[in-house]
Formats: structure tokens, sequence, C-alpha cells
């Protein structure tokens, strides 16, 4: 079957970094949006005849942050908002990383997340951006990109994208997820209602920094003048309210202040702490000039918090009746807190590991926790290489972590699940999933 134009223009995006490898800076974001008329208004775009912008709330975080984006969205659509979606990476289709959710329905307009793969996903996620609109907006981002001779990446030329297409669709809010740190992310460009910092934890170490108050700082640089700023537990706080200070804001809090809780005691529960999160950040937004036309009642952040985006701790059964668990965990951190989750809501099943990650990881941390969930015996560990162009090949696994040596490698993710849930099903095992999406 020839290719689509659909799949004619993603082969060429996937393929962008080949030609510009991702350096973080605002130059290329605020050019390429220049071009294309400047979907975005509050903005700080160096124009004056930006069009109106809705109010839009800017997610940064080592750990959680899709989440908790999921989450805000969610409760924001149940307030009866049109709500844009921005986040990565993807599961099953590119198209999956902008999705707009509409209060009619309250949940997927086509009954499927991303119409690629995954049917069931929970309701109030939105409908994932379709192929005729890729088709009718990417062209212009890539010949805005050639006429002004801006080398945008990837993420830079998606970014774009989506704030195109929330601004078509004439949507009532954003929210919006940064790719990686904050300060110079793409998604930067922004005069956000809001910003959240979810977490911090050693990651990017390259690139963002070699200490949590190196990374703190690259992430608390979403903060803006006069508006107010939110951050998780886990971060490191002199750091976030010195960076607070410096910038101006209106406020920064604490999750727990704002909610008078006190979370020391949620351990590996990551979802209740994200979902504290969001809804610190709902209640924080409600009190906004932004959004004292858009009300946000109680119930809807009541049932919008509860929202799930894929493969977080997602149970899944195949035809052939092997149990799996699918999550995102993809750095020490993440994967303490599911080898923690599986002790606690899965006790004495014996688990078969598929894992694969990015090079940049801590991968010999990730193995020690990896053994450890197979009790040592690594045999019952598949590694496989991610399909993005940061993934760890099999023998990078293998050389950063020596308990990795005596797992089965495979070329591809596919062929990694399929021997996994074979071998799962003749010794009656869990099939854990993780590792590092897209």
């Amino acid at each position: 079957m020839p290719p689509t134009p659909y799949d004619l223009l993603i082969r060429r995006l996937y393929r962008t970094n080949l030609y510009h490898p991702v350096k973080l800076g605002l130059t290329n974001i605020h050019d390429l949006l220049e071009a294309l008329d400047n979907p975005l208004g509050r903005s700080r775009l160096p124009s004056s005849t930006c069009p109106q912008v809705p109010p839009i709330v800017h997610v940064a975080g080592t750990n959680g942050k899709g989440s908790v984006c999921f989450k805000i969205a969610s409760a924001l659509t149940l307030s009866g908002l049109r709500t844009g979606l921005f986040v990565s990476p993807h599961i099953s289709s590119f198209r999956e990383r902008v999705l707009i959710s509409c209060p009619s329905s309250g949940e997927l307009d086509d009954g499927s997340y991303g119409g690629e793969g995954l049917k069931d996903a929970p309701a109030n996620l939105g409908s994932p951006m379709s192929t005729d609109a890729v088709c009718d907006l990417l062209p212009s981002v890539f010949a805005a990109c050639k006429s002004r001779s801006i080398p945008a990446t990837f993420f830079e030329i998606t970014t774009a994208l989506a704030l195109q297409h929330f601004h078509r669709q004439d949507v009532d809010c954003i929210v919006l997820e940064t790719g990686l740190g904050g300060r110079l992310d793409a998604t930067n460009v922004v005069d956000p209602s809001l910003s959240v910092v979810t977490s911090i934890g050693l990651e990017h170490t390259r690139i963002l920094g070699d200490t949590v108050e190196e990374i703190g700082r690259e992430k608390a640089g979403i903060f803006k003048p006069s508006r107010p700023a939110l951050v998780g537990p886990d971060v490191p706080w002199d750091t976030m309210s010195t960076v607070a200070g410096e910038v101006g804001v209106a406020s920064i809090s604490k999750v727990e202040d704002v909610l008078g809780v006190d979370l020391s005691g949620s351990g590996d529960d990551f979802d209740k702490v994200n979902s504290a999160i969001a809804l610190a950040a709902l209640k924080l937004l409600r009190d906004t000039p932004d959004f004292a036309a858009l009300p946000i009642p109680d119930s809807a952040m009541s049932r919008g918090i509860l929202a799930l985006p894929p493969c977080r701790f997602q149970p899944h059964t195949t035809p052939t009746s092997v149990p799996c668990i699918l999550d995102a965990a993809h750095n020490p951190s993440a994967l303490s807190h599911l080898r923690s989750k599986l002790r606690a809501d899965r006790p004495g099943e014996k688990l078969r590991v598929v894992f694969a990650c990015s090079s940049d990881k801590d991968i010999a941390a990730c193995g020690d926790i990896v053994s450890d969930m197979v009790e040592g015996d690594t045999s019952r560990v598949s590694l496989c290489v991610a399909q993005h162009p940061r993934a760890a090949s099999v023998e990078e696994l293998r050389g950063a972590s020596r308990v990795f040596e005596g797992a089965e490698g495979y070329d591809t993710v596919k062929g990694a699940v399929d021997g996994a849930v074979a071998k799962a099903g003749v010794e009656g095992e869990t099939v854990v999933i993780c590792g590092t999406l897209f």
C-alpha cells in the first residue's frame, strides 16, 4: 500500500533532527512563529500585531508533568471549556501530541485515542489532531522554515504546529507540557496564566546540569513576571523560590500549602501526588484574572483529576491471557516508584520486564532497579531499542549496566514484547513493559 500524504509528511518530520540536531534555545521558535503570523497573542514574541490568545497553563518537571497536564485539561474540559493539550511523547500516533477536548462530548470524538492502536483510552483526554489538519498545517510550517532559513528541530516544528492548530480551532484554553528543561524549551514563548513545576530529578544531566539545583533552575525558567507559579513536593524549594524572586512572579506556592495537606506520606503513589498537583493548579487558576469568566466548578476538579494518560501503570491482558503492565517509567526515580507500586499492588507475582531507554539516562541505576524487579534473574529481562534518535542500543544498555549482560536483546520493540509474552505465558508471569516511549 503506497504511503499517504500524511505518511510522507510525518516521515519528513521524523527525519528533521538528522539535519538539524537538537540545540536548546528560543531563536528558532521565535522566528518560526513570527513567520506563521504569530498564532500566540500574549507571548514573548517581538510583535505588536498578535491575535488574542486563550489562557495557558505551562507545565515542566522531571516526572509527572504529562499526567498533570492530562488531569488539568480534563478538569477544564469538564468545566465546559474547549481545551487544547500539547504533550509528548506519543504512544502509537504522532497526532496524540496535539489534542483538543470538547465539552459537548466529554470524551473522544472518534471513539479512539490516536486511531492507531489505543482503542480504550480514558474519557476526557481529547481527540488527536486529525490527519487532514496535519496535512493542512504542517506544509506551511515546513515552508516557513525553508523561506526564512530556520533550522528548526522536530520539537520546534511540532510546537509551532500545535499552536497553529489550537488557534485555528479557537480553543478556550491551552495546557502545554515542556519537552526538555524549561528555560530554553520551545514551549517557553508563552505568557501563561500559571506555571507549574511538578518534580525535579537527575535527568538529561549533559544538557540541564549535574545537580537537582541546576536542573531545577532550568525548569523554573518557565516562571514569568507577574504570573503565579506552583511547585510540587519533590523540588529544591530554595532554588525555586530564588528563581521566582529573580523573575518577579506574582506568587510562588507549594502544593501542600494550597491544599492544606501533607504529601510526605504519599510514598510511591505517583498518581496521588500528580492529582494533588493538578488540583492545586486548578484552584490557583480559578483565582487568576484570566479565568474570571471561565468558571471551574469543584465537581469538574474532582472528576478531572481522576484522568490518567495511557501507559501509567496501565493494565492490559493479551489475547493469550498474559497479564501485562504498561508504564512510561524511564529514569531511576520513576522506575523506583514503579517497582514499589508493583510490590504494593501485585505482591508475589513473578515478573518479566521489557525495557528500553534513551542513551542519556543513568542506565546503570535503571539496570539495578530492573534487576531488582526480577529478583536478580535478568534472563527475565528483554532489552530492545526505543524508536527515537536518542535511543540506546542493546549493546549500549549492556555496556552501561553489567546486570543487563544476561538479558535477552531484540532489534525491535515488537520482537521483545512478543518474546516476553510467549515466555510469560509458559511460566505464569506478568509482563512489565516500561522505559522510554516513542
